[in-house]
Formats: C-alpha cells, structure tokens, sequence
C-alpha cells in the first residue's frame, strides 16, 4: 500500500469509527423534543432558522435547504451578519438551530445571546453537551466526536458529518410527523432528475 492509498484509509476507518460511536450516542429524546418544539412553533406560524460560524454555516445552509424541501421551510441565518441587523429576520418565538462544534464560538455567543433577547427558541447542535451553546439552549442535540480523523484533529472532518447526520435524521422525524407524500414532495422538486424520476413515478 502506499503512501496516499494508507493515509486514505487512515481517515475513513477513523471516520467510521468515530461516526459508529456517535450513532450509538444519539438521544433520540432529544430529537423528538426539537421536533415536537418546531412543529409547536409552526403551529403559531413562527418560521425556522438555522445558523452557524464558519464550516457549519456552509451545514446551515443544506440542513435549511433539506427542511424546506421536506415539508418544514426555514430559512439561512448567517452567523455574524445576525448581530449587525439580519437578526431582524427572526421573530418572537421563531426557532432556530444553531450549529458549533465547541459551543463557544465567540460569534456566535453574541448571535446567540441578540437571539434569545429578541424572543428566539434555541436548538443547539454541538459537540459538547455541557458547553456555553448548549446551556443557553431549549434543545441540545449532540453531535460529537473525538478525532476528526486526522494527525492534526482540528480541521472539521467528523464533527461536520455528525451535525449533517442529527439534523438529517431531524428533517426524517419532521417528514414523516407531517406525512409528506410523493405527490407534495413533487411540487418542491419538479425539476432536474428528482423531479423527473417522479414524473416517471420511479
């Protein structure tokens, strides 16, 4: 094996066991009081958000993206510009999940805090379920590893695959609560291949 091919392999099987052991951590309580909290909110007509600093934004962007596509639209909050006016997009009551590994960004401390004074409910995703974000929050879902699966172990690599996965698997629970159908789902998606496989009825 050489060098490439080794050091490759390295970082999946470390990634692999790092996501095994995060699976096996996941508090589907947990998952099910942020559900039930969004589906309250959106029953006062309260809209979602999701945010996040730095690579976890670019997560908040497809985690938005997939609950608007699933039945439950919410909307990209970036995470600094919210502390100098985009936090005028987010209402009393609004839920928004934000995303931070550490859950002490400087950043997004600040966004978090402009939030929660303006009447936002907090879902938290982090790494830590004792950190500053998930103690400021009403829902805390952990997504935390160990290693990010290489020698440096600071580049997000596995934590931002952790996050992708509880806020997919949160879009799941949302989904079937609402009881999408192909037939709705069609109407989000008819165009590119999505919207043709289901034209097709595939």
């Amino acid at each position: 094996m050489n060098q490439t091919n080794h050091e490759v392999k390295t970082f999946l099987d470390t990634v692999n066991s790092e996501l095994d052991k995060f699976q096996k951590q996941i508090d589907y309580h947990s998952l099910e009081r942020a559900r039930d909290l969004i589906l309250k909110a959106e029953k006062k007509y309260n809209r979602i958000h999701v945010t996040g600093i730095g690579k976890p934004g670019h997560v908040a962007g497809y985690i938005a993206s997939l609950l608007s596509s699933t039945g439950t639209p919410a909307y990209t909050l970036h995470g600094t510009e919210a502390v100098h006016g985009s936090s005028g997009q987010v209402c009393p009551g609004d839920v928004v999940i934000a995303i931070s590994n550490s859950g002490e960004t400087l950043e997004l401390k600040a966004t978090v805090e402009a939030l929660i004074k303006n009447g936002a409910i907090i879902v938290s995703v982090t790494g830590k379920k004792d950190s500053w974000l998930a103690k400021h929050s009403e829902v805390v879902l952990v997504a935390g590893v160990e290693n990010e699966g290489d020698y440096l172990n600071k580049p997000p690599r596995a934590s931002i695959i952790a996050e992708i996965l509880i806020l997919q698997s949160l879009s799941i629970l949302l989904q079937d609560a609402k009881g999408i159908t192909p037939l709705q789902y069609s109407k989000w998606h008819p165009g590119g291949a999505i919207g043709q496989s289901i034209k097709n009825g595939k």
